[in-house]
C-alpha cells in the first residue's frame, strides 16, 4: 500500500508505517536538517523538500492509499498562544487540500494533546465534518506512546478517517500488555559506550519513563529537556535536563549525565541506527517534535488491516462465486 507524508521531520511517523506495510510515494518537509535525516536513513524515499503549501497531490489521485503527517503543533500547544487557525503555522487547511486531490483511502494526522481542548471543539467538529463530506469516517483519539513499549510520557491526538466502506473493520490498537521499558534499560548500553563504569549503577536509579520530550519551534526552544517541570522528572531519573551532551559520560564522570541527541531518539522510539543530521539544536529539535516510531507502527498497522479487510472481503466473495458456477 503507499502513501504520502507531509511534514515528515526526522522521519518517525514515516518509519513507523513503513514497518506497517506502507509505501511511501512522497515526503513533504520544509526543514533543510530533516530531510538530510531522511534522505541519510533512507536514500531511496522520495523525499521532496519544500513547503507543504506549495505541494500539490493532484498527480497522485489515484495512487495513495494513506494520507499522513504531523502537522505543526504550535497553533494548539500549551506551552504557546494556542491562537489555533488564527495562527499562520496551521497546516490543516492545506492537509485537507490535499485530501482533496488526492482522494486517499485512509488519512492519519497527528498533533498534541491541546488540540482535545474545548476551546478547539469547533475547530475539530469543523475538520471533521468537512470529511464525512468527502467521503470519509472519522476517529479521533489520544495515543500514549508508554502504551505501545515507549518509555515516555507522550500523549498525542490522532485523527484518523477512512473511506466509509473501509470504517467498518478499523479497530484501534489496545496497545502492549506489558509496561515500556524503563529509561535506564533504554539507556543503560549507549550511557557506558564512552567508558563510564557508573553506567549500570545510573541505569538502576533511572527506573522510570520520561517525560514528554519538547523540542519546540524554530523560535522558541532549544537544546535541553524543556521547562522547569520537565527537569524536575529528569532529575527524578538521575538525569541533568538543563542542556544535552556531544558525547557520552566517559570514565570517571560523576554527577547526572545529560542525554545526547542519539539518547533522546531511543528515548523517543527511534531504532539504534537512526541518524539525526544537523547541529545539536536543529537535531534535538527534529527528535523532540518527533512522533513515535512504534505509536505509528501500531496504528499503521491497524490502517493497514482494515484496507486489506475490503480487498480480502472481495477476493473472497468473487472465489465463493467461481465455485459455485463452476
Amino acid at each position: 500500500m503507499r502513501s504520502i507524508e507531509i511534514c515528515a521531520g526526522a522521519g518517525g511517523q514515516a518509519l513507523g508505517l513503513e514497518q506497517a506495510g506502507f509505501e511511501h510515494i512522497a515526503l513533504v518537509e520544509i526543514d533543510p536538517a530533516a530531510t538530510d535525516t531522511l534522505l541519510k536513513n533512507r536514500p531511496h524515499w522520495n523525499v521532496i523538500k519544500g513547503d507543504v503549501k506549495t505541494f500539490s497531490a493532484v498527480k497522485y489521485k489515484g495512487l495513495v492509499d494513506l494520507l499522513a503527517g504531523g502537522v505543526p503543533c504550535p497553533p494548539f500547544s500549551v506551552a504557546g498562544k494556542q491562537l489555533g487557525n488564527d495562527d499562520e503555522r496551521d497546516l490543516f487547511p492545506e492537509a485537507l487540500r490535499l485530501v482533496r486531490e488526492c482522494d486517499p483511502n485512509a488519512v492519519m494526522l497527528e498533533n498534541v494533546r491541546g488540540l482535545f481542548d474545548p476551546k478547539f471543539d469547533r475547530y475539530r467538529e469543523n475538520i471533521r465534518n468537512e470529511l464525512e463530506n468527502l467521503g470519509y469516517k472519522c476517529i479521533w483519539k489520544l495515543a500514549q506512546a508508554n502504551h505501545f513499549g515507549v518509555p515516555q510520557q507522550r500523549p498525542r491526538t490522532v485523527l484518523i478517517a477512512l473511506k466509509n466502506k473501509f470504517a467498518g473493520y478499523f479497530t484501534w490498537p489496545i496497545g502492549l500488555l506489558a509496561p515500556p521499558p524503563t529509561v535506564g534499560q533504554i539507556l543503560s548500553d549507549e550511557m557506558a559506550s564512552n567508558g563510564w563504569d557508573g553506567a549500570a549503577d545510573w541505569a538502576r536509579r533511572a527506573d522510570g519513563i520520561a517525560p514528554t520530550l519538547v523540542g519546540g519551534s524554530k523560535k522558541h526552544g532549544g537544546a535541553d529537556l524543556g521547562p522547569t517541570r520537565a527537569r524536575k522528572a529528569w532529575e527524578r531519573l538521575s538525569v541533568d535536563g538543563c542542556g544535552l551532551a556531544d558525547m557520552p559520560p566517559g570514565k570517571g564522570f560523576t554527577g547526572s549525565p545529560r542525554l545526547t541527541v542519539k539518547m533522546a531518539a531511543l528515548v523517543q522510539g527511534f531504532p539504534p541506527d537512526w541518524d539525526i543530521i544537523g547541529k545539536k539544536t536543529p537535531a534535538y529539535r527534529q527528535v523532540g517534535n518527533a512522533f513515535p516510531p512504534p505509536v505509528a507502527k501500531a496504528i499503521g498497522h491497524a490502517i493497514f488491516t482494515a484496507l486489506s479487510a475490503v480487498e480480502y472481503e472481495l477476493e473472497a466473495t468473487q472465489n465463493e462465486r467461481t465455485r459455485s458456477a463452476v
